[in-house]
């Protein structure tokens, strides 16, 4: 797979097996501009599937497609640069600048709404659960595999600085996946948005009271597309996203996704229920 996506033009980064079974593994690609990015996605996932089909398997992108078992995201690695300078690199946490910590603040500040576009999918939210090292808590921390929010040890080199948003999975529209993080974190640049204090302690010993504090992941998507339509301004500025795409999109995933799930009986229905 990554002899194929070097051919086609894509750099690779790492590739490594995973923790899950079923063969799963990680492949990432270096960064570029959004919209490169958004194509790169495209391709890496036309060769990806391509190249499992030649070799008669098969590739999927689902967020949880093996109950019981560590689900496959999207991590998406973000820094904004002023000419050949990364202005995420400074003396705060994590070796980040203000800029960077305000830009977390607008991802926490957004982070349901956000998982409408970025978490698109009824299955989404089944890797969104505790356990699993998924990201549930709307929180960041430079160590911490459950905050939603993550800073690299990148060392002390000042264009290594970054910020890890590991909610997303691959289900989304790329081309919007990338934007709308983008929008969520300059929004917090704009309005100056604290993220408050890090999730540097192992969820796992908080007391019950201490974790309950903590912000969550939406636990469905209606929830999430609930949360996008109280919560879009941001997306609308700058006229990157309308009015009108935010809501064709919460309609279509209502009518088209959403709805016919919800209607339709579930296998493990026929488990539980068969022999009232």
């Amino acid at each position: 797979m990554v002899k194929n996506l070097v051919s086609c033009g894509l750099t690779c980064e790492v590739h490594h097996h995973e923790v899950a079974t079923g063969g799963q593994g990680e492949i990432g690609l270096r960064y570029d501009t959004a919209v490169r990015m958004g194509d790169a996605l495209v391709l890496f996932k036309y060769v990806v599937k391509n190249t499992a089909r030649a070799f008669g398997r098969t590739a999927t992108f689902m967020p949880k497609p093996l109950f019981g078992d560590n689900g496959s995201g999207m991590h998406v690695h973000i820094s904004l640069w002023r000419g050949d300078r990364n202005i995420f690199s400074g003396p705060e946490y994590g070796g980040l600048s203000e800029t960077a910590l305000y830009f977390i603040g607008g991802l926490v500040a957004h982070a349901e709404a956000l998982l409408g576009v970025t978490n698109p999918s009824t299955i989404s939210y089944k890797r969104l659960v505790p356990g699993f090292e998924a990201p549930i808590n709307i929180a960041y921390s430079q160590r911490n595999r459950s905050a939603a929010i993550r800073i690299p040890v990148s060392g002390d080199r000042p264009e290594a600085k970054r910020v890890e948003f590991r909610c997303p999975d691959s289900t989304g529209n790329p081309y919007f996946t990338f934007a709308a993080i983008l929008m969520a974190g300059l929004d917090g640049v704009t309005n100056r948005i604290h993220p408050g204090e890090p999730l540097d302690k192992n969820i796992y010993d908080m007391p019950p009271e201490e974790l309950a504090v903590v912000k969550k992941a939406p636990p469905d998507l209606p929830a999430a597309l609930a949360a996008l339509e109280r919560d879009h301004e941001f997306l609308l500025a700058g006229d990157v996203f309308t009015e009108d795409i935010v809501r064709t999109w919460i309609a279509y995933k209502r009518e088209n996704e959403i709805a016919p799930v919800m209607s339709r009986p579930h296998p493990y229905e026929f488990c539980i229920y068969f022999d009232v």
